[in-house]
């Protein structure tokens, strides 16, 4: 990292904080929110993370509503993914020509007022499929934009040395979101109804945009003006395969999601495998599962994100991650299962924390947007291949040997890749 870019007036000057002892060590590293400039953008991330879920519900719920049809669920879900990949990229090579604070606007303002639009047609009982998916389109393309940015800009915020800890109070709050908003929807629509979980996110988003608002201005740090078009997105993949570590790092993600995220089995394996508990408890606890153990592994964060080796520290999550999962496959009991399912949460997050990390502190400012946007698809796509190819070889071996197979083909790959090629283990800050 340029020394011009850790002495920024937003964040705090006493860069050292004294060695934490006793139970603190272990509890989540909370340093880069003595940071005002960073705790601003934090902030908005929690306001967003349980009201961007509220959406997410109430999108695919309308739909089945309006069609009674998970054929229409599956077409929106597609219908966003698109934008959201193609936008990412593009969002990633306009954040390294722009500021990122006034990106950061602007996608955030556009992204409350497609909420806004999602309650105008839900209140005044539209029941169309076609605005809603042009609506999830809009709303993803801008997400698309926002990521990179956001995402981005935490390197100019916090000095080096606290990546890790501000990646994983970011992802902490992600999951929790993902928990949280999702029951909380389940809770409020029979009680409110689908136009006001719309509203509550319109409305928590212009608290997002006040926080933005009050962020130093990130403008690019390198003298030269460029555009964001073709061109730029292309040095930025070219940028990737000149930097082994940065791929590495993507493959590592793509290695332990597309062969080992069984979440298209759930359904299976609760009506099938754990039917005795009860498959509605045994489909929630399946899906809860991993996103809980994130949760748990970020609060307890303090007990790996001061670490050095952050190559190492991807690759053991990885490997954690595929023994888990196949755990998890060999597995005929519902809560050892579970169990299992939750250590792959906290290994998810501990490869989250320091993949991001290592985008964050191995690439140059001027590249970090396309660093993110490209880290924004993978981190899209990736789930949505696994879907396909879980659910491709559940049909044709069964679910548990689908699952566990996935799992030891993770753990085989990655430690394949690693002695293969060492620049991943030699990566350290």
């Amino acid at each position: 990292m340029d020394t011009s870019e850790s002495k920024t007036a937003e964040q705090d000057p006493e860069p050292h904080a004294p060695r934490r002892r006793g139970w603190r060590r272990w509890a989540m590293d909370t340093r880069p929110l003595r940071r005002p400039a960073y705790r601003r953008l934090w902030g908005s991330t929690i306001v967003t993370a349980v009201g961007s879920q509220l959406t997410a519900v109430a999108v695919p719920k309308q739909i089945y509503d309006i069609t009674g049809s998970s054929a229409w669920v599956g077409a929106a879900s597609l219908a966003g993914l698109v934008p959201l990949i193609v936008f990412a990229l593009w969002g990633g090579a306009i954040a390294d020509t722009m500021d990122r604070r006034k990106l950061l606007l602007i996608t955030n303002i556009g992204i409350a007022v497609t909420s806004l639009l999602f309650w105008l047609q839900a209140f005044t009982g539209l029941e169309s499929v076609a605005a809603l998916m042009v609506l999830l389109a809009v709303q993803q393309a801008l997400w698309g934009l926002n990521a990179p940015a956001r995402n981005a800009s935490i390197a100019r915020l916090v000095p080096e040395d606290e990546l890790p800890a501000a990646n994983a109070l970011g992802s902490t709050v992600m999951q929790t979101g993902q928990v949280a908003g999702p029951l909380l929807a389940g809770a409020l629509i029979p009680v409110i109804g689908l136009p006001e979980l719309y509203l509550i996110d319109a409305l928590a988003l212009c608290v997002t945009v006040w926080a933005v608002y009050r962020l130093p201005s990130l403008p690019p740090l390198g003298t030269a003006v460029r555009r964001a078009g073709v061109k730029e997105i292309a040095a930025g993949f070219r940028y990737i395969s000149g930097h082994t570590v940065l791929l590495l790092s993507f493959l590592a993600d793509i290695i332990a999601m597309v062969l080992g995220m069984p979440r298209a089995l759930f359904p299976q394996l609760a009506a099938q495998t754990y039917a005795p508990y009860g498959e509605g408890l045994a489909l929630g606890l399946l899906f809860a599962a991993i996103p809980i153990g994130a949760v748990l592994g970020g609060l307890f964060s303090g007990t790996f994100s001061r670490a050095r080796r952050h190559g190492w520290m991807v690759i053991g999550s990885v490997v954690v991650w595929g023994a888990a999962i196949t755990g998890f496959g060999l597995s005929g009991n519902l809560w050892v299962g579970v169990a299992f399912l939750a250590v792959a949460g906290v290994a998810d997050m501990v490869s989250m924390v320091f993949r991001g990390s290592i985008l964050l502190s191995a690439a140059t400012d001027e590249m970090r947007g396309r660093m993110q946007g490209v880290f924004t698809v993978v981190v899209a796509g990736g789930p949505r291949l696994a879907d396909v190819l879980h659910g491709t070889a559940g049909s044709a071996f069964g679910p548990r040997t689908a699952v566990a197979g996935g799992g030891l083909l993770v753990v085989a790959v990655m430690l394949v890749l690693a002695a293969a090629v060492p620049a991943l283990r030699r990566y350290r800050v």
